[in-house]
C-alpha cells in the first residue's frame, strides 16, 4: 500500500542524507521525495512516498522519529488529505500536432509555458492519476522530456501539521 509520510525536520546540512540513509540501510524504497524550507527558516518539510504493509511503514516511522533532525512526523495515509504533483513535459509539436497538444492541455487544465517552432513545454498539476492520464493521452505524440516533482500532501480541513 502507498503511504505519504510528512516530516518536519531541522533545516540543516545532512538531514536529508540521514533520512535517505535510513531507508537504504533497511532496504526500503522511496518512490518520491520532496523537501523545501517552511515559513520558519530553521525547519524544512519533507514529503516522502513509500510502499509497504502497515507493519513496515509503522517501523519506518518509528525509525524516522529516532533521528535527531526529525521534529514531527505524520503518515497522512490514515487521514483525509489533498495530494498534488507537478509535471513539466516537453513534446515535439509541429503542424496539426500543435492543435492536438493544445486541446489536451485544455482538457487537463494545464498550461503551455514555453513555445518554439518545433516544441511545446507543458505544465500540469494534479493528483498522480491525472498526471499519468495525461502521459497516456500523449502516447501518439513524441515526448522529448518529462520532469515530475513527486507527490506533495497536506491534511484536509483545519488540521495543521505544525
Amino acid at each position: 500500500m502507498k503511504h505519504i509520510i510528512s516530516i518536519l525536520l531541522e533545516n540543516e546540512a545532512g538531514a536529508l542524507s540521514r533520512v535517505a540513509g535510513l531507508f537504504s540501510a533497511r532496504g526500503y524504497n522511496i518512490e518520491s521525495l520532496t523537501v523545501a524550507p517552511t515559513d520558519d527558516a530553521s525547519l524544512s518539510r519533507m514529503t516522502l512516498v513509500t510502499r509497504g504493509t502497515e507493519d513496515i511503514v509503522e517501523q519506518i516511522c518509528k525509525q524516522l522519529n529516532k533521528l535527531v533532525d526529525v521534529v514531527k512526523l505524520v503518515d497522512l495515509t490514515g487521514d483525509t488529505y489533498v495530494e498534488r504533483e507537478l509535471m513539466l513535459i516537453k513534446v515535439h509539436a509541429e503542424d496539426q500536432v500543435r492543435d492536438e497538444v493544445k486541446r489536451l492541455v485544455d482538457i487537463f487544465h494545464g498550461q503551455i509555458i514555453d513555445v518554439t517552432d518545433t516544441s511545446y513545454t507543458l505544465e500540469v498539476t494534479g493528483d498522480s492519476e491525472k498526471i499519468d492520464a495525461l502521459l497516456q493521452a500523449l502516447t501518439k505524440i513524441t515526448i522529448l522530456e518529462v520532469v515530475r516533482s513527486g507527490r506533495l500532501g497536506i491534511a484536509r480541513g483545519e488540521k495543521a501539521f505544525c
